[in-house]
């Protein structure tokens, strides 16, 4: 393959990867950062609030790594990390360090050893379009006003700037959804985009594997095809993700990102999978939670997977959930068995399963912030999918041949699917398909064809003399052909 083919495509890695994401503040307390030391957090496992502290940090996720590799994770995915002012840190005030109370650079370096000899690779959480009030640049606005040589950086529209308004006051500057808190950057200054290339670039060279990038549609694509550009010069195994929630089409065009965070995956499996209503609270156009039956499910996956190139389709990031909606069981009101389901059509699709962290434990906590609870380690866990998830993954690592190929599926009913994934030309001497069926229904058994051969995966129950699968289970059959 040529240098070119190569810069335009998606690592090949992905397609294999399996994907945890990490909110950093809530996923493990070390006790080894002495930033911590004689400042008041709050009581791990504390209800999440908006503000406030519980003390997570990077060491913390070196701590866990045995549990992750055990789980069979082989990429992490954190949320932003550099030093903020909230708990989140999407509120970046500086870029070239991390956050004391994680435990700084040294803990972002020895969190990159570790996964690093363990083969496992991290992604870091990259917010690019805006800053914090903090940032620098903007301080240094805020107290020069209209001298401030910083001045292009941001977009202003009246001075003096305000940056804690009263209510119905205008800040005076454009801003991450009218939030003064999110000064958004001005991408048509080529020094902020020289700036925001050269953080991506630096930690990149320090060995992170790759980006996901925050909002990216909010920032010009001339900005994102540099941002690549520059990236892939430095690793051109490097994996970039952007936040898009709907049709990606215009920034997977091989010149910007390799695959992006795929929500469509996400509520259409919960929407499906659930035989029961859907808590409906949370409310967002590109991420519809509502019931939905077997030829709706089909529509959705088919425009998705249809929009995309093959490779394109191996680099996506696939996810239920995230920081940013519900936990998966919250939107189906706890019903494991439900969850279970939608995990498995998660790791049947091509690119790489992301797992929410605490997924594994039942977390199910609602809208944010409720749903960046702290993952409690020294708890018995009411949940345990620990053992379910690892064999998706030995699923995925043994039948890899449908990590490059789509299932084509079909109704059965309104409460069945059944997926074929036929031979193609990536394994053209290799004579087999697989055959996959699944029932959402909590009650009824789901007739299937007869397969003569032994399930080679099976979720809940099925009777092979009658070739019926029970409620809320699903089957795997790997045929030779």
């Amino acid at each position: 393959m040529r240098k070119k083919d190569l810069l335009d495509s998606p690592p090949l890695w992905v397609a294999k990867a399996v994907v945890y994401q990490i909110f950093p503040d809530r996923f493990r307390r070390s006790g080894r950062v002495e930033a911590q030391d004689n400042v008041v957090l709050q009581p791990w496992g504390s209800d999440p609030t908006q503000h406030g502290f519980q003390g997570g940090d990077l060491y913390g996720v070196i701590q866990g790594l045995d549990h992750l590799q055990d789980l069979g994770v082989t990429c992490i995915y954190l949320n932003p990390v550099f030093c903020s002012a909230a708990n989140h840190r999407y509120h970046t005030y500086d870029y070239f360090n991390v956050d004391p109370l994680l435990g700084g650079n040294e803990a972002l370096f020895a969190l990159i050893e570790a996964l690093h000899l363990r083969g496992m690779r991290i992604i870091l959480d990259g917010v690019f379009n805006h800053c914090g009030r903090g940032f620098w640049a903007f301080h240094h606005l805020l107290e020069n006003g209209e001298k401030s040589p910083y001045r292009e950086w941001f977009l202003v529209h009246k001075w003096p700037l305000t940056p804690y308004p009263r209510q119905s006051e205008e800040c005076g500057y454009s801003c991450w959804w009218n939030d003064p808190a999110l000064p958004k950057f001005n991408h048509h200054n080529a020094y902020v985009c020289d700036y925001l290339t050269s953080v991506a670039c630096y930690w990149i060279e320090k060995g992170i594997d790759g980006w996901r990038l925050d909002v990216a549609d909010e920032v010009p694509m001339s900005f994102w095809r540099n941002f690549r550009e520059k990236v892939k010069s430095i690793n051109n195994e490097a994996w970039i993700v952007g936040e898009i929630w709907g049709d990606a089409r215009p920034w997977l065009d091989g010149k910007q990102f390799d695959g992006v965070m795929n929500y469509r995956i996400g509520w259409s499996s919960l929407s499906w999978a659930s035989p029961k209503p859907l808590r409906k609270i949370y409310k967002n156009p590109d991420y519809p939670l509502k019931n939905i039956d077997s030829l709706s499910f089909i529509r959705v996956i088919k425009t998705t997977v249809d929009w995309y190139q093959e490779e394109v389709n191996c680099g996506q990031l696939n996810l239920l959930d995230s920081h940013d909606v519900p936990r998966a069981l919250d939107t189906l009101c706890g019903d494991i068995n439900a969850l279970k389901l939608a995990l498995f059509l998660l790791f049947l699709q091509q690119g790489a399963p992301c797992i929410y962290y605490g997924t594994e434990i039942g977390l199910c906590g609602g809208i944010e912030p409720s749903c960046r609870e702290a993952f409690l380690w020294e708890h018995n866990w009411a949940v345990d999918l620990c053992a379910y998830i690892r064999s998706l993954v030995d699923l995925r690592k043994d039948c890899s041949f449908f990590l490059y190929n789509s299932f084509r599926w079909e109704a059965i009913g309104s409460q069945g699917l059944k997926g074929q994934c036929p031979n193609n030309l990536f394994h053209e001497f290799v004579r087999e398909e697989f055959l996959v069926w699944l029932n959402r229904s909590s009650e009824s058994w789901l007739g299937i064809e007869e397969v003569c051969s032994d399930p080679f995966f099976l979720l809940g129950e099925y009777e092979h003399s009658s070739f019926r699968l029970g409620p809320q289970s699903a089957i795997l059959f790997r045929k030779k052909k």
